[in-house]
């Protein structure tokens, strides 16, 4: 989705979006890196990260309407400090997926303070697909593609550096959002080391409830990703609204497939005000099919008005 609080229209968004955790260092954190390109063809870029240590987010960044340097793509992208650089077969400023595992993203961010991360996210598992023509895809504006990391490098906080080898996603949407008409979407992954699952759900304007939103899922138990026939997820929330407890329920598609289950709870979270648009997000502790993991659950939704 949009970042940093543009409300794409009349544009074209390009986005990458990395989320990694590693519960033993008691590290997670995020970053999104954003293009929009206008009918006149001006390209302006968005700069999104956040970084917990233990439950406590440590540093944050929410910056839009920032030049993008000429020529720039995302084989090698810095805007605002957040830098990402791409190594994968074929061409990586194309509009796809990733090209499945093998493909190495490194992620830099260095806060104004000497907080940030150096961090490799390996691809563990192939991509899988939002097609533009699926329910969230349209109710949302904009298809991508998802694919589970493993994830190691170097965190910095408070002057301190910690090691992590912990597990991620990688996320790719292009597309044209009208938050108009969308109420807020959600952004659910849970990671573990012998399976992952993805789950987006897009919540119309003036909906209330689950069952109003358009959901897309995969699921991965090896390298390549399950289609999923069916996706439902339940939530509850705290006194301000955050979600602290969730539960999942794939459904892959086949005659002979049984519905895959997860749990999880909150292991840190915050809001981020993005102007036209507020970020709550958060880390979890997963459980998926008995497999003791990590992930996150993120709320994108307009801002309150006045």
């Amino acid at each position: 989705m949009s970042g940093a609080g543009v409300a794409v229209r009349d544009a074209a968004t390009d986005s990458l979006t990395f989320a990694f955790a590693d519960a033993a260092a008691e590290r997670c954190g995020l970053a999104r890196l954003g293009v929009v390109t206008g009918t006149d063809g001006e390209r302006r870029g968005s700069a999104l990260a956040v970084l917990f240590a233990g439950r406590e987010p440590v540093a944050a960044l929410a910056r839009g309407d920032l030049p993008v340097p000429a020529g720039a793509d995302w084989s090698d992208l810095d805007v605002d400090g957040l830098r990402v650089r791409t190594a994968a077969p074929g061409d990586p400023t194309q509009r796809t997926a990733s090209a499945g595992t093998g493909t190495h993203w490194e992620v830099e961010w260095a806060a104004s303070d000497g907080q940030g991360f150096t961090l490799a996210f390996e691809a563990v598992g192939a991509p899988a697909t939002l097609a533009p023509d699926a329910p969230a895809a349209r109710a949302g504006g904009m298809a991508g593609a998802d694919a589970p990391c493993r994830v190691r490098g170097t965190v910095r906080t408070a002057g301190r550096s910690v090691e992590v080898d912990g597990l991620g996603q990688q996320s790719r949407a292009w597309g044209n959002p009208d938050w108009s008409r969308i109420e807020l979407a959600r952004t659910v992954a849970a990671w573990t080391p012998a399976a992952s699952a993805a789950f987006l759900a897009v919540r119309p304007a003036g909906a209330r409830h689950h069952d109003e939103e358009a959901a897309w899922a995969a699921l991965w138990e090896g390298e390549q990703p399950m289609a999923v026939a069916d996706g439902r997820l339940s939530t509850s929330y705290d006194a301000a609204g955050h979600p602290f407890r969730a539960a999942l329920e794939l459904w892959p598609e086949g005659e002979d497939a049984w519905p895959r289950h997860g749990a999880g709870q909150v292991l840190c979270g915050t809001s981020l005000d993005l102007g036209a648009l507020r970020l709550d997000c958060g880390f979890f502790r997963w459980h998926l099919e008995g497999r003791e993991g990590v992930g996150r659950y993120d709320v994108l939704r307009r801002a309150a008005a006045g």
